[in-house]
């Protein structure tokens, strides 16, 4: 399936020139961690005393009584360090930059999680840190910004383009370009030029190891299907990794914003606004128009509103691995209420696309079938979008108060 980066023919690296050498550096030094024993032992180690590996796998008993079909079970990363799955993802990108003898590192995010766990490796490691963050991204995800500069990085608002998550990576790579020799670019999910999507996904395949492992010994059998929410694609390949050799149907569940036939929705692999195209130093499915120039896009998860995927996942689309749907921002919200009130568990609105679908499919499942819901993150970060989904009078009444008391 893999040959130097491509999976059917999409993926690979398409890049300028200058950083063939830093990409070649990046790829030996992956290379070299993924043949050794001791590198992952390393990584395993570092995760459970700094991340709270393994998370644990939580079974909703109150929303399985209330759908009344399959057995649901919740994949808790928004236990994991800095509040999801990313954490997984940098510390591993973190080792690989001490192999590398680099002491900066930059990064891009959409909804923040992955740039307070960026900045919060740099912390750790003693790195140099600067995030790029779209300008919309940086006013609705406030409270992240906030964390990544207490940990002491340096968020660049991007005034490009739309001002979300493509933006930012794309001024990344022009950081990158001017800064190769002593820079790393943690790159946030499983997409952009190889070995990326490899190596994103196999450290976040650790999400996948723990959760077969967990759900046979508590059950002893394996889930009927599995449900992740996709943006880039990271936390999805991370679960759907442990599963890939199974008979279990795989579910990734994009955002659907105001509906698929809106235009105003961030679904790449189950709608008819997206094409295969190369952009961002990679061949997928992007929502793209018919001269291949980038469509807006729209999610009330900041975490999902790319305009590409990974192209391991379009290869699965492609072959009928995985199967994809898109969830409404009002389903979203809808599953994120009910999973609160049920389940005293808060999702990050990322991850409540996930529960959408889980939420419809459940009750048509046999008591005997089990399903598993990966939680990516947790819902701290959406505070502000949730607040407002919900109309609460009260987070309105707070609002209009702190607004005066800045301005008095």
């Amino acid at each position: 399936m893999l040959n130097r980066g491509y999976y059917q023919g999409f993926g690979g690296a398409f890049l300028p020139e200058i950083l063939y050498a830093t990409f070649d550096e990046l790829e030996e030094t992956f290379r070299a961690a993924k043949n050794d024993p001791d590198f992952w032992r390393n990584y395993e180690q570092l995760m459970s005393s700094y991340s709270c590996r393994p998370t644990p796998l939580t079974f909703a008993e109150n929303l399985t009584r209330h759908f009344g079909g399959a057995r649901i079970y919740i994949k808790r990363e928004d236990l994991n360090h800095t509040g999801a799955h990313k954490a997984n993802n940098v510390m591993g990108q973190g080792l690989l930059v001490k192999r590398m003898g680099k002491n900066r590192v930059i990064a891009e995010t959409g909804a923040g999680q992955h740039g307070v766990a960026t900045a919060t490796m740099a912390a750790k490691f003693g790195f140099d840190c600067t995030i790029y963050m779209g300008e919309v991204d940086v006013e609705r995800q406030r409270p992240n910004v906030f964390w990544m500069e207490r940990l002491g990085a340096k968020v660049v608002p991007v005034l490009d383009g739309t001002r979300i998550l493509k933006d930012a990576i794309n001024e990344a790579f022009r950081d990158w370009v001017s800064n190769m020799d002593t820079t790393h670019y943690v790159l946030g999910t499983a997409c952009g030029p190889h070995p990326f999507p490899e190596m994103v996904s196999w450290f976040q395949s650790i999400i996948g190891t723990e959760a077969r492992r967990q759900i046979l010994a508590v059950e002893g059998k394996l889930p009927a299907r599995i449900y992740a929410c996709v943006g880039g694609g990271s936390n999805a390949m991370g679960i759907f990794s442990g599963f890939f050799d199974d008979p279990v149907e795989l579910v990734g569940v994009e955002a659907g914003g105001q509906g698929l036939d809106s235009g105003k929705h961030a679904s790449r692999l189950c709608s008819k606004d997206a094409s295969v195209g190369v952009a961002q130093g990679y061949k997928t499915y992007f929502l793209q128009n018919f001269e291949g120039q980038m469509k807006e896009t729209h999610s009330i998860a900041a975490g999902l509103d790319y305009i590409g995927v990974s192209p391991i996942l379009a290869y699965h689309k492609e072959t009928g691995r995985v199967r994809f749907e898109a969830a409404t921002d009002d389903e979203v919200v809808a599953a994120t209420a009910l999973t609160i009130r049920k389940e005293g568990v808060i999702p990050a609105l990322e991850s409540a696309h996930a529960f959408v679908q889980a939420f419809k499919e459940a009750p048509a499942l046999s008591p005997e079938d089990i399903v598993i819901v990966n939680q990516s993150g947790r819902g701290d970060k959406d505070i502000f979008t949730v607040a407002d989904a919900f109309n609460d009078p009260e987070w309105q009444k707070f609002i209009i108060k702190k607004a005066k008391a800045y301005n008095a």
